[in-house]
This record gives structure tokens, C-alpha cells and sequence, in this order.
């Protein structure tokens, strides 16, 4: 019987400039919103209380946009990182330049950037990621630059053929 893995992609297999869309998307609930922003102790009115949030400048709550940068990254595990990244080093130029409100759909897109071989971890490579987040009417509602570390095929095939147990 073959078995067939669902993985991302290597570093060998990424390519600068290529516009990868990732589908399908995720309607943020207000349950989901909920969810998060108390999971993560953050009791800002502005994603918790309805009335209040009614007498602001957006005149309804949003969604906590820790849960649509998390989503925006997440949506592009599985076409890009599952099973090949070695680790997330950081994030820069992180924007939300229009709000996500409950009942959105988020939608995502990534474009490699740069990409260099690690000078320091022979198999694996440094990538340079953009992520683009647009609602359900193309609108850009968040953009993230991300760093990450990936694994070459034969760093990984090397990685995965040591005895276990040892250290790294």
C-alpha cells in the first residue's frame, strides 16, 4: 500500500517572486473571535463588548487582529511549511490596513521574497515570506513579512536518517 503525506515545500522547491494563493479561505465568527481574544487574556472592548464598540469610529466590534495575523499564517501551513520548516525566526512590517469584522472571510497569499542557505545550519535555508490577507471583496486587510527556516530535501532526508536519541 502506498502512503501518500500531505507536506509543504522545501527550500530547494521555493520560488522567489511566485504568488502562492492559498484556498480555500476562513470566515472569522464572532465565536471564534470571542475564543481567541479571551484564550489569549486580551480584554480589549473593542472585540468584547458590542455596545461600546457601537460608539467607535468602526461602529461594531473587530476582529482581535492577533487572530487574523495567526489565520493568515496558518492558512499557508499546509501549501508551504508543513512538515519542512525548521522554525519561524520573526516578523516585520506587520499591517492591518482595513478591519476584519465577524462574518469575514480572510484569504491568503504568499510570495517568497528572498531566499538565502543558512551560513550556520548546513541543510537548511533562511526564506524571506509575504503574506497577504484580503476579505471576501479583495480588500487588503492585513500583510505580514515573515523570516523562516527551512529544510533542503537532502538536509532533511540527512536529519531524518540519524538514530534517534542522539543530540541535534
Amino acid at each position: 500500500m502506498r502512503e501518500i503525506t500531505q507536506r509543504g515545500l522545501y527550500y530547494d522547491e521555493l520560488e522567489p517572486d511566485v504568488v502562492y494563493r492559498h484556498r480555500p479561505g476562513r470566515t472569522l465568527t464572532e465565536a471564534d473571535d470571542v475564543l481567541f481574544t479571551t484564550l489569549t487574556m486580551n480584554g480589549q472592548a473593542l472585540h468584547l463588548d458590542a455596545a461600546w464598540a457601537a460608539t467607535q469610529p468602526f461602529g461594531q466590534r473587530l476582529v482581535n487582529s492577533m487572530l487574523t495575523l495567526a489565520t493568515l499564517v496558518g492558512l499557508s501551513v499546509g501549501q508551504l511549511t508543513q512538515g519542512t520548516i525548521v522554525a519561524n525566526l520573526g516578523f516585520a512590517d506587520v499591517e492591518f490596513p482595513h478591519p476584519m469584522h465577524h462574518g469575514d472571510t480572510l484569504y491568503a497569499e504568499t510570495t517568497v521574497t528572498a531566499k538565502r542557505p543558512s551560513s550556520s545550519r548546513p541543510g537548511q535555508g533562511v526564506v524571506t515570506l509575504e503574506h497577504v490577507g484580503r476579505n471576501q471583496d479583495g480588500v487588503v486587510v492585513a500583510r505580514a513579512v515573515r523570516t523562516a527556516l527551512f529544510w533542503t530535501v537532502e538536509g532533511h532526508r540527512a536529519h531524518a536518517d540519524r538514530p534517534s536519541g542522539g543530540s541535534a
